[in-house]
């Protein structure tokens, strides 16, 4: 899959700290990689609507910690998925007249412009699920051979003469199952038939235990399974196989909406380790959810603020990128007008601050900002520190050192991906 260009990202002298993220499993904060590269993998669409101020403040976010691996001297090897066929995409279709493949396409190709707007560093490895079905086929093959999966009846299926029934996880062959979320399982089942699980299906094992493989039924798209049959896979095995094929096992963090905690990281984490012996992220980062009068912004409730809409109506991206930037990435927070005028008015406030050639000493900001995305991506710092140099520049009291202007606007870009 083709994925946007990637913005230009200016060096800065010297390097910055140690990137530390609170670890959504621990509740620590830890050392996101200890390099010398450092692994991301960051759950992408299901591109049936993309993208609202949710998508892209987690796709900021992670951008920021991309860009203070960068700069603290690591390499980074940054990987994605697109889920581009799903039960929501194919009941959006259905509802539209829209043929899927069509749907699916015209949102991908949206939510690129919308990363390029937004200068988003584009992942290395950028996987649908329809590119990746024959090594998801070996995978769900490989885990029913070792006793990590099974079969259930399936009568609705489409009857090819085989028999064979959709193909669930069993979460008792893996030990550690329950380790990412911390969840008890009264809420584990709550948010499992939330969130795209089936745990009121007959024939399961256990009611948590996930799908792997879903056998073709009648109208809906089908590809070969090989020994599973004709079919398409599960939600979760398609990023287990995604990250351990583009990252390796383990890799450094697992990164999304705090939504995907449970089930989605819980499960494809499970499946890593049984595909891996043991391994999967070694860090579980989540990025708070964005809401809108008062309920979450998601799809569903179509509560939605797109950032496409945004820039049709004028908005400069970078503004809209400013006003992610105001919140802690893994807090939640209420979307309103007045943050983007804010950001608005901040970004002019910065753009007249660099548009001499000299001004107050950069050497304290460029540290503040380096030191506040080191410190669990915290941007609001990192604006605030931005904030001071400005003002006092426009203010004119200091005096002025040549280029420093140039410092400032290089380290906004570098750091929190802001073109002045």
């Amino acid at each position: 899959m083709l994925t946007w260009p990637a913005p230009h990202v200016p060096r800065l002298p010297g390097e910055g700290p140690v990137v530390r993220v609170h670890d959504s499993s621990t509740g620590l904060l830890v050392p996101a990689s200890s390099g010398p590269t450092a692994t991301l993998y960051v759950c992408g669409i299901t591109p049936y609507d993309a993208t609202h101020l949710g998508h892209a403040a987690t796709a900021v976010a992670f951008d920021v910690l991309n860009r203070a691996w960068r700069d603290s001297g690591l390499s980074v090897r940054f990987a994605s998925n697109v889920t581009d066929v799903d039960d929501p995409l194919l009941e959006r279709a259905a509802a539209t007249g829209v043929d899927w493949r069509s749907l699916a396409d015209d949102q991908i190709a949206l939510y690129a412009e919308d990363m390029t707007a937004l200068g988003v560093i584009p992942p290395d490895v950028y996987r649908g699920v329809v590119e990746v079905l024959p090594d998801v086929v070996v995978a769900v093959e490989a885990l029913l051979e070792a006793g990590a999966a099974y079969r259930v009846p399936t009568p609705d299926a489409v009857d090819d003469g085989t028999g064979l029934g959709d193909v669930y996880a069993d979460l008792t062959a893996d030990h550690d199952f329950g380790a990412v979320a911390g969840l008890d399982r009264d809420t584990m089942l709550a948010l499992s038939a939330e969130r795209g699980g089936d745990p009121e299906r007959p024939g399961k094992r256990d009611p948590l235990d996930p799908l792997l493989w879903r056998r073709e039924r009648a109208g809906e798209p089908a590809w070969d399974g090989g020994t599973l049959g004709r079919g398409r896979p599960g939600w979760h095995i398609e990023c287990a196989v995604i990250a351990r094929d583009g990252l390796g096992l383990p890799f450094d963090v697992q990164g999304g909406g705090s939504d995907l905690l449970f089930p989605h990281h819980e499960m494809s984490t499970s499946h890593a380790r049984l595909l891996d012996a043991g391994h999967g992220a070694r860090v579980h980062v989540h990025a708070g959810m964005v809401g809108l009068d008062g309920e979450k912004m998601s799809k569903s409730r179509g509560n939605l603020v797109l950032v496409s809409t945004l820039r049709d109506q004028g908005e400069d991206p970078m503004a809209i990128r400013l006003a992610l930037l105001a919140h802690r990435y893994r807090h939640d927070w209420e979307w309103s007008a007045d943050q983007l005028a804010q950001a608005r008015a901040r970004l002019a406030s910065w753009r007249r601050a660099v548009s001499g050639n000299g001004g107050p000493d950069a050497t304290a900001t460029l540290s503040a900002v380096r030191a506040a995305v080191a410190e669990d991506l915290d941007t609001p710092m990192a604006l605030h520190a931005v904030d001071d140099w400005a003002a006092r520049a426009v203010h004119g009291a200091e005096e002025p050192v040549e280029g420093a202007p140039g410092v400032v606007a290089r380290a906004v870009d570098a750091l929190l991906g802001v073109r002045l």
